[in-house]
């Protein structure tokens, strides 16, 4: 009599054995494919590598977002912590939440400038205000002001709003 264990043993082992040999089995060309061929001299030679306006954008995303990981995480520890409070668990949790919220609004804006003025912008929010870096060569005092209006729109409330531009 086969037993749980055993029946999930020969499952998962045959699995990958399927697995396996279809690997093996798999032409050499795919795999060529999928990677850059950069024994190639000449191909080597050709590469040049290009930077992108908008990586400014992305670094300061990822710097944003590395940032934003780390509290959660600090946040986090105080949550599982099994000598906190009770009410310093609640502060944590509600920290969480605002920072999820913040950064789901950021997002928002960034799409809105995106669609309303076919520009890529990083937005971010703090405790002072709302400051947008937008990826255009074309710096106006109408543009800035637009876009600032744009995202007042958003808001009851007056908001501290700075336009920069970045090229």
């Amino acid at each position: 009599m086969i037993n749980k264990r055993s029946l999930w043993f020969l499952t998962l082992f045959s699995l990958i054995l399927v697995l396996s040999i279809y690997y093996i089995t798999m032409p050499s060309e795919l795999l060529l494919t999928t990677g850059n061929n950069i024994n190639n001299k000449d191909d080597a030679e050709e590469s040049t590598i290009s930077v992108e306006e908008s990586d400014i954008l992305v670094a300061l995303r990822v710097e944003s977002d590395q940032k934003m990981a780390s509290e959660i995480e600090d946040l986090q520890l105080v949550l599982t912590n099994t000598e906190s409070s009770v009410e310093e668990k609640n502060k944590a949790y509600e920290k969480i939440k605002e920072l999820n919220d913040t950064r789901g609004e950021e997002e928002k804006l960034e799409n809105q400038v995106k669609e309303t003025y076919k520009l890529d912008a990083y937005v971010k929010i703090t405790d002072s205000g709302i400051n947008v870096t937008v990826n255009s060569s074309e710096n106006s005092n109408q543009l800035a002001n637009n876009i600032m209006r744009t995202i007042q729109s958003n808001y009851n409330d007056y908001k501290y709003i700075t336009v920069k531009f970045q090229k």
